[in-house]
């Protein structure tokens, strides 16, 4: 296990940390602040242990790539493009360090850059919150050379004598700010956040209650290929929903219209049903659908009763006998891990395989099951439904959470100290 704050002293200790606070905002205006609450207690732990100053980073967005789109949008529609406009409204950390004023109920110092901050920092008054500009306005935060990073990497650890990092969304990257300054730092440790993603998320790599269920849903094999290979060692039965299953559904022969196919990826789709079967894992695929002649929010839901789909159709949300065996293992099941939706959730007529899916986590968790939500789409998936609150533990990290249920070593969390 990693140290947390909670196993060093802190007492007068300058401290970097580094959160994240890559929220939605709208004209400036923060528009879900569910990762800011995230670190508060953390934040607070620290200033209630008397530290000299708390200075907080982090990144919002990609200010190069997110304004080249929206300038080609722009010019496109035939409108001027106003980068500095643009970047204020959705790039800039000053109304989030606002925000979190508000929150804590006392200033936060926004400096405007991550460089040249030290005298200003050293001459703040003792437990004062600093937020830095957004990390990503420097090249460094993200160059491929480790060199180039280390120089950000090297300014922002002199702004502190600890490196703290409660910013599980971003531990998969290999940034300056999120694991190459641990370089520069000779007390690295994690948040409380940080400490909670790794222990909800761990044992059901190493050793989940059993019978443990993976729900693992998506538009792709490709993306989802690792996590199957990973979660086939620990679980009990894996259900495959989403675009995802109609590979798997072709590769066993079953007409699948045209629904959405990795031609690809047959060869995987059935190396992994191979060694479910191997290992005594049941593969749970859907046997009958909710289809559409189109990919459309208000195309026409079409109920198809058996396996095999229609030419003209393509699947696009699960049946309700599908449903029906997936409440039968969720019913049983000791511990759940779910990634990814079961069908196309942002359409409301084929939302409801998704919501049913969390209303059995949900339940199952009342009856004292283990259950954890990793990963963006399905995390918004139980936001959408009302359900988050009922789950035993849900990621705040999308592509890290994906990433952690694969096995992979994050270079956020492996720069940390271990206990």
């Amino acid at each position: 296990m990693i140290k947390t704050v909670k196993d060093i002293e802190l007492a007068g200790k300058r401290v970097i940390m580094r959160v994240d606070f890559n929220v939605p905002m709208k004209d400036g205006k923060v528009q879900d602040d569910t990762r800011i609450t995230a670190a508060l207690p953390t934040i607070k732990y620290l200033l209630g242990q008397g530290v000299k100053s708390l200075v907080l980073m982090s990144h919002l967005g990609d200010p190069d790539k997110d304004a080249a789109k929206a300038k080609e949008k722009a010019e496109k529609d035939g409108k001027v493009f106003d980068l500095q406009k643009y970047l204020d409204g959705k790039h800039r950390l000053k109304p989030v360090a606002d925000y979190l004023a508000r929150l804590l109920g006392m200033p936060v110092v926004f400096l405007p850059s991550c460089f040249g901050q030290k005298s200003a920092i050293e001459a703040l008054p003792p437990g004062t919150v600093v937020m830095l500009e957004n990390t990503r306005f420097h090249k460094e935060e993200t160059a491929k050379e480790e060199s180039k990073q280390e120089i950000l990497a090297k300014e922002l650890a002199s702004y502190g004598n600890v490196y703290v990092n409660d910013a599980f969304g971003t531990a998969h990257r290999a940034h300056a700010s999120t694991a190459t300054i641990a370089k520069f730092c000779k007390v690295r440790v994690g948040g409380f956040l940080m400490e909670k993603e790794v222990a909800n998320l761990e044992p059901m790599l190493k050793n989940p209650p059993k019978p443990m269920i993976a729900v693992i849903g998506g538009a792709k094999v490709s993306s989802k290929i690792a996590v199957l290979q990973s979660l086939l060692k620990t679980a009990s039965a894996l259900v495959i929903g989403g675009g995802m299953a109609y590979t798997f559904l072709k590769v066993k022969g079953i007409k699948v219209g045209k629904s959405l196919v990795e031609d690809e990826f047959f060869g995987t789709a059935q190396e992994l049903l191979d060694a479910a079967k191997k290992a005594g894992v049941e593969i749970v695929l859907p046997v009958d659908h909710v289809c559409a002649a189109s990919f459309a929010p208000d195309a026409f839901p079409v109920a198809v009763d058996g396996a095999d789909i229609p030419d003209n159709l393509m699947g696009l949300d699960v049946g309700p006998k599908t449903l029906a065996k997936y409440d039968a293992l969720i019913s049983k099941a000791a511990s759940v891990v779910w990634n990814g939706p079961v069908g196309v959730f942002e359409f409301d007529a084929f939302a409801k395989g998704t919501e049913a899916v969390a209303k059995m986590i949900a339940k199952a968790t009342g009856r004292g099951a283990f259950t954890v939500v990793g990963g963006g789409d399905s995390v918004a998936a139980v936001n959408k439904f009302g359900l988050a609150s009922k789950m035993s533990h849900v990621s705040t990290g999308g592509g890290a959470s994906l990433e952690y249920l694969e096995g992979k070593v994050l270079p956020g969390i492996a720069c940390l100290e271990q206990k």
